[in-house]
């Protein structure tokens, strides 16, 4: 079974950057007083999804991986905070406000799943021995429950 080399081929990672584009279009709508308020804080924070991903990834250890992964999941419960705070202030609708939570919500428990994986994996994983590509698995069981 092939292994997975670097943090570009992790769905998990693909699909924060998805998360993080759709974050940057959504504050588009914002207004311009909050570009470095706001606006900024939420893209920070989704950007911060996927740079803590990529990061734990090409750490030495599961540990460390795992301890970047919490932190990539602290940022989407920032960026959900964020979009509570936008709503309110009328600056995205119902409908935006909950597709967008929503895909956080999923984006979580992706990576929920792979935290639950990394821990069952009993191999300690270097540099040249990354993770197996079973932990697709997980995140699949993660998000059907």
């Amino acid at each position: 079974m092939s292994t997975i080399k670097s943090f570009e081929e992790l769905p998990v990672w693909k699909d924060a950057r998805k998360f993080a584009n759709k974050i940057y279009n959504l504050t588009k709508k914002f207004p311009k007083e909050e570009n470095y308020g706001l606006a900024s804080q939420i893209t920070r924070a989704a950007v911060s999804i996927g740079s803590n991903i990529a990061e734990g990834f090409d750490r030495y250890s599961k540990k460390d991986f795992i301890k970047f992964l919490v932190i990539a999941r602290g940022s989407i419960s920032e960026v959900q905070n964020g979009l509570y705070i936008a709503l309110d202030l009328k600056y995205i609708n119902q409908n935006d406000f909950q597709e967008t939570y929503a895909s956080a919500k999923e984006l979580g428990k992706q990576i929920n799943g792979f935290i639950k994986y990394l821990r069952s994996y009993n191999k300690n994983f270097s540099k040249n021995d990354k993770i197996n590509e079973e932990y697709n698995k997980y995140i699949f069981w993660a998000t059907n429950t």
